[in-house]
């Protein structure tokens, strides 16, 4: 059963179309799990094999699945014609018969070749299979109706907040002298199952000191001791849609700085929400958070690939929604719209005075941006 209503479909449906319209396009092939999501309601973990919505310039879209999904497709999608290929069949082959029904020799077809789920040699053999007709990237066309966000979608946002919220409080109380990752790891995900959360579309990453700054390395049987420091990202996830935090915590003792550290990072967030508002450009919310970490640093040495990036629907193996990082970061010039959720990054690593990360989603609103991930911002030591 679908989360959101006909009409919803519909609406996302027509705003594609006239972004297709804008571009001449006969039809477009929606692929990405989060893509195909948005527009059919189909939720699975079948995205692992080829899956592909093509829509038509008008008429029904037609989703191409594996047959074995059938009946979740039955299930759960009421607004397309199911074309499912066999085991026996390339996958390809069947997409490309698909979209030979709804174009003709000459037009041209848009294609979303920016993101994992089409493989090359799927590609080479769609090309193949539809000479005549003018494949051109249609890569950013769902995304960028989807980053307007309807309520529902916000509504998700928040209840994923609080299955967020709920875990990271578990984990960070479950950090003490003797403790392992995984023990933290196990009550992170207890909290976060029973306050509300699907399994999110990326692991917590839950690691100590020795691997703070492997970004995207995650629990294992470190034990943690005196001295030590626990780093949690998380996010928990309802109906496809994420709300990531991260928070870090210290065992027995702070390193020295870290007060000092706390205060940077809490100063440059706050200036971030502020700075969270309909019509401001990403590119110049990066700007606001890196003047307040240069004054309080005292120098302009230290920087950041972004201060944070647009989250919400996502699958495996992300909850970015995509191949591509949408980031507050600079030369990114895209406006930012009501509603839109931020994962906001005030992070100080390898950096003097010491090392503190806080991160929280954020909401574009016209008043700045509202907190909605909740856990104590302040240096804890246990």
């Amino acid at each position: 059963m679908s989360r959101f209503s006909a009409a919803e479909y519909g609406r996302r449906l027509a705003r594609v179309r006239e972004v297709m319209a804008e571009r001449s396009l006969s039809a477009l092939v929606v692929t990405g799990p989060e893509n195909v999501h948005y527009l059919s309601g189909l939720d699975c973990q079948g995205f692992f094999a080829l899956t592909a919505l093509v829509v038509p310039a008008s008429g029904t879209p037609l989703l191409v699945t594996r047959a074995m999904e059938h009946p979740t497709v039955a299930a759960q999608v009421t607004a397309c014609v199911h074309l499912p290929y066999t085991d026996l069949e390339e996958p390809a082959v069947v997409l490309a018969r698909t979209v030979r029904e709804v174009s003709e020799v000459g037009e041209d077809v848009g294609v979303c070749r920016d993101l994992a789920a089409m493989p090359p040699a799927a590609w080479d053999e769609l090309r193949a299979a539809l000479t005549g007709r003018n494949m051109v990237d249609g890569s950013g066309i769902v995304e960028s109706v989807r980053w307007t966000p309807a309520p529902d979608e916000v509504m998700y946002v928040q209840q994923a907040a609080v299955a967020s919220s709920a875990a990271m409080r578990a984990g960070m109380g479950a950090v003490k002298e003797g403790a392992t990752e995984r023990e933290v790891a196990a009550e992170v995900y207890r909290a976060m199952i029973l306050a509300g959360s699907e399994y999110p579309g990326f692991v917590p990453l839950i690691r100590s000191r020795t691997k703070l700054l492997q970004e995207h390395v995650t629990w294992g049987d470190e034990r943690l001791g005196p001295g030590d420091a626990l780093f949690l990202e998380l996010s928990g996830c309802v109906a496809r849609y994420h709300a990531p935090m991260t928070r870090m915590v210290y065992v027995d003792t702070m390193p020295p700085g870290t007060e000092e550290a706390a205060g940077i990072v809490l100063a440059a967030r706050e200036a971030v929400r502020e700075a969270l508002r309909p019509g401001v450009s990403a590119a110049s919310v990066y700007d606001t958070w890196q003047r307040v970490v240069d004054d309080g640093l005292g120098h302009d040495r230290y920087r950041r690939h972004h201060c944070g990036y647009l989250v919400g629907l996502g699958y495996p193996p992300s909850w970015v929604g995509g191949s591509r990082v949408v980031g507050l970061r600079p030369g990114n010039d895209m406006p930012l719209r009501e509603g839109m959720a931020f994962h906001v990054l005030s992070w100080l690593l390898g950096q003097d005075p010491a090392d503190y990360v806080v991160s929280d989603t954020m909401l574009v609103t016209p008043d700045g941006g509202e907190i909605v991930t909740s856990a104590p911002v302040e240096p804890v030591c246990v």
